[in-house]
C-alpha cells in the first residue's frame, strides 16, 4: 500500500520506541508533513526525524492524540483482514478466561485496536468507535464480528465523548438483528438486566468483575451501602452472596428503576434505593447517624482530564472520608477509582489520610485491579486504570 508519510520531530520517537503507540500533535514535524495535508481518518507512514520508518498509523489531523499505530512494520496498514484478525485473536484470550459469553471482547489499544471497544452480551454484541480511523473501519468491524461470533443483533452505541473530540457525529445505530431492549448480564453467577436506552457506555462495566467477586466473600450476614450503584452491580452481588440488606444510591432516576428489576430477577426482596446526589446522600445519612458493616465508593472519573488533579483528589478524599463516617466500629470500606489519573498508591493515600482525618484504624487487606477481559500494555500507562482498595476500619482501636 502507498501511504503519506508523517514525520516525528527529533527525540519524539522515544516514547513509541518504549511501548506506547500514541502520537501527539506536538510531536509532529509539520514542516515536513503539514497536518493540513491529512483526511482525518486517513492511514500514514509514520517515520522519525531521522527518516527511519515507525511503522503506519491512523491519522486525526484535529486531534491532540493526532496519530495512532496500527503497525509498527511500514508496509502494513489496517485492513479488513488484519482487523477481522485482530478481533479474533482478543476473542481467544476472552474464551479462555470466561465460559460464558459476557466479557469485554476488545479493549481498544490493549487488543491493537486503538479507537475500538466491543462488549458481549452473549448472543448481543454492543460496538463503540471513538476514532476517525477505525469509523472508516465500520463496516469492516460488523462483518468481522458477524463472522466470528454469529450474534442475533449487533449495536453500535458511537455515542461517547471521545468522538467529539476526534470530530465524528455522535449516534447509535443496529448495525444487524432486531432491536434489542435490554441486554442481558451474568456476572459471577449474577443475573442483570440492562436497559438499552439511556444506559452508560457500552450499557455494563465488566472492569469490576473480579472486585465485585472479591466483594462476595465479605458480604454474608453485612449491612451494605452501594454508592454510585448504577444497576446495582456491587449491590445485587453482595445480596446474592448473603448481605442482609442493601442500600444502592444513584442519581439516576432509571439506574434506580434498574437495580429494582434486577433485584426481583434474582429473587431479592432486601435491596432499598435512594435516588440523589451521592456526596448529598451520604451526608445525609451521616447526620441520620445511618451505620453499614460494608460501604461500597465506586464513582465515575473524579479525575477526566490531568487539569481536574487538584479538584478531583479533594472529591475522592471528601467521599472516603464520608463513606469511612457511615461504617460501623469494624467495617469493611471498598473504595474504587476508574480515573487514569489517580494512581493506586494515590487512592491508598486519599484513605489513609482519610482515616487519620477521622481517628479510624485502617487496615489494608487487598488491592484490586482490573479484569483481564482489560489487558494492560506495559508501555501504554493509559490502559492501567482500574484500582480498588478493601480496607477494614476500626473505632477505638488504638
Amino acid at each position: 500500500m502507498n501511504f503519506p508519510v508523517l514525520y516525528l520531530r527529533k527525540g519524539a520517537e522515544r516514547r513509541l520506541r518504549a511501548g506506547h503507540l500514541w502520537v501527539y500533535s506536538n510531536e509532529v514535524d509539520t514542516r515536513r508533513s503539514p497536518l493540513t495535508d491529512f483526511e482525518a481518518g486517513v492511514q500514514a507512514e509514520l517515520r522519525a526525524a531521522n527518516d527511519k520508518p515507525m511503522g503506519t498509523v491512523f491519522v486525526n489531523p484535529h486531534a491532540l492524540i493526532c496519530g495512532r499505530l496500527i503497525s509498527r512494520n511500514s508496509a502494513h496498514g489496517m485492513t479488513p483482514q488484519r482487523l477481522t484478525d485482530r478481533v479474533e485473536t482478543a476473542l481467544v484470550l476472552r474464551e479462555r478466561l470466561f465460559d460464558k459469553p459476557f466479557y469485554r471482547w476488545v479493549f481498544g489499544d490493549s487488543d491493537g485496536l486503538s479507537g475500538l471497544v466491543i462488549d458481549r452480551f452473549d448472543d448481543v454484541v454492543v460496538v463503540q468507535i471513538s476514532t476517525a480511523g477505525m469509523e472508516q473501519m465500520k463496516d469492516a468491524i460488523v462483518r468481522a464480528v458477524q463472522r466470528l461470533a454469529h450474534p442475533r443483533a449487533i449495536i453500535l452505541k458511537n455515542d461517547g465523548k471521545m468522538r467529539q473530540v476526534e470530530g465524528l457525529d455522535t449516534y447509535v445505530e443496529q448495525a444487524h438483528g432486531p432491536e434489542v431492549d435490554l441486554l442481558a448480564v451474568e456476572e459471577n453467577g449474577v443475573r442483570f438486566e440492562v436497559p438499552m436506552e439511556g444506559g452508560q457506555k457500552t450499557g455494563w462495566f465488566y472492569d469490576h468483575r473480579m472486585n465485585r467477586q472479591r466483594l462476595q466473600a465479605y458480604a454474608p450476614g453485612k449491612r451494605v451501602l452501594d454508592v454510585f450503584s448504577y444497576v446495582g452491580g456491587w449491590g445485587i452481588q453482595a445480596a446474592c452472596a448473603g448481605a442482609t440488606q442493601v442500600t444502592c444510591v444513584d442519581s439516576s432516576a432509571s439506574a434506580i428503576e434498574s437495580v429494582h428489576h434486577n433485584a426481583k430477577i434474582n429473587g431479592l426482596d432486601n435491596i432499598e434505593t435512594i435516588e440523589g446526589d451521592a456526596f448529598d446522600a451520604l451526608k445525609a445519612l451521616c447526620e441520620e447517624k445511618e451505620k453499614f458493616d460494608i460501604v461500597v465508593l465506586d464513582p465515575p472519573a473524579l479525575i477526566p482530564r490531568r487539569r481536574d488533579q487538584k479538584a478531583g483528589e479533594e472529591a475522592y478524599a471528601r467521599l472516603n472520608q464520608l463513606g469511612l463516617r457511615l461504617l460501623d466500629r469494624d467495617g469493611l470500606l471498598v473504595s474504587a477509582s476508574c480515573s487514569m489519573h489517580l494512581s493506586q498508591e494515590k487512592l491508598t493515600d486519599i484513605i489513609r489520610s482519610s482515616g487519620r482525618k477521622i481517628d479510624r484504624f485502617v487496615q489494608l487487606l487487598e488491592q484490586g485491579h482490573q479484569a483481564p477481559d482489560h489487558p494492560v500494555v506495559p508501555g501504554i500507562p493509559e490502559t492501567d486504570y482500574i484500582k480498588s482498595c478493601f480496607v477494614r476500619s476500626l473505632t477505638g482501636f488504638l
